[in-house]
């Protein structure tokens, strides 16, 4: 078995966001949460979730991404917790990336997150580059500065990777790509971008109406793809399949396999739950492996 990443998923009791394309949004979760404290066997489950991370490092795996259904951040005991975890392990996780908005991360935040969790990565995720309107899209309580918090992530000297959500307001503000990347390099001093094209469950969720009506086009996903090939110096493939470009000096990729659903001998990645156990597909908990 070979595994590319492993996602995390934080517990939180709900997202404090709530962006009109969540995938988490579009199905009800049916796994319970075993890492309360409050919880009288929350010992045992503690050993069962150091277990899983062990798997995953035994099949070669080095590389964590901290998500789930809510903001990461949400949670800064279980960072904390997540963060001595590992380091006990025989041979911790050298690679940690964060999702997230970038919602209620300050300077101060940051430095916990590179000191004590070992995150080497922000992947911020966007809507829009525009502050208000990335802010109406999530529907965050207050709208995240994004250059500001891109500086300040650089300034800590995280790497940060821009994963851009292709919904329609991208479309018609950046319809030359070339001036995105120029913006994403020279403005927000991005290292890495991933184009994301938005999932749809095919289940006729409020998501998935919001996508048919907001998402970026497929003239335009074809356009992006198109320039990314045609413009990039191939810099290897990812163990999912997808090719990594590199372009003005920023490693790129397109994903339009964001749930992991193509089948393959390969784990594009595992996910590890509040239950304590591991998927292998966000929608879908017979993919359970171990």
């Amino acid at each position: 078995m070979e595994i590319q990443s492993l996602s995390v998923v934080v517990p939180a009791k709900r997202c404090i966001n709530r962006c009109e394309f969540c995938v988490a949004c579009m199905r009800d979760e049916p796994y319970v949460d075993q890492l309360d404290e409050n919880n009288r066997f929350f010992d045992l489950y503690m050993r069962d979730y150091k277990k899983r991370l062990e798997f995953a490092r035994d099949n070669g795996c080095n590389t964590v991404m901290l998500t789930g259904n809510c903001e990461p951040q949400q949670n800064r005991q279980f960072l904390k917790t997540f963060g001595l975890l590992n380091e006990s392990l025989e041979k911790p996780f050298r690679w940690i990336s964060m999702q997230t908005t970038g919602t209620m991360i300050d300077a101060g935040y940051l430095r916990f997150l590179r000191n004590h969790v070992g995150v080497s990565t922000i992947s911020m995720s966007l809507a829009a580059l525009d502050n208000e309107v990335n802010a109406a899209i999530t529907h965050m309580a207050r709208p995240v500065d994004i250059p500001a918090f891109c500086f300040d992530v650089k300034r800590y000297d995280f790497n940060l990777r821009l994963s851009i959500n292709l919904t329609k307001e991208i479309e018609e503000k950046w319809p030359d790509v070339e001036k995105l990347l120029e913006y994403c390099h020279y403005k927000l001093w991005a290292d890495q971008i991933t184009f994301r094209v938005l999932y749809s469950s095919g289940l006729d969720t409020p998501q998935d109406r919001w996508i048919a009506e907001h998402g970026a086009s497929k003239e335009y996903v074809d356009r992006v793809r198109q320039y990314v090939l045609d413009h990039g110096t191939v810099l290897g493939r990812l163990v999912f399949g997808a090719v990594k470009y590199g372009i003005m000096g920023m490693s790129t990729v397109m994903d339009d396999d964001c749930m992991s659903q193509t089948p393959k001998e390969e784990y594009k990645y595992l996910i590890l739950r509040p239950n304590c156990k591991l998927y292998s597909r966000w929608d879908d908990p017979a993919s359970l492996i171990f």
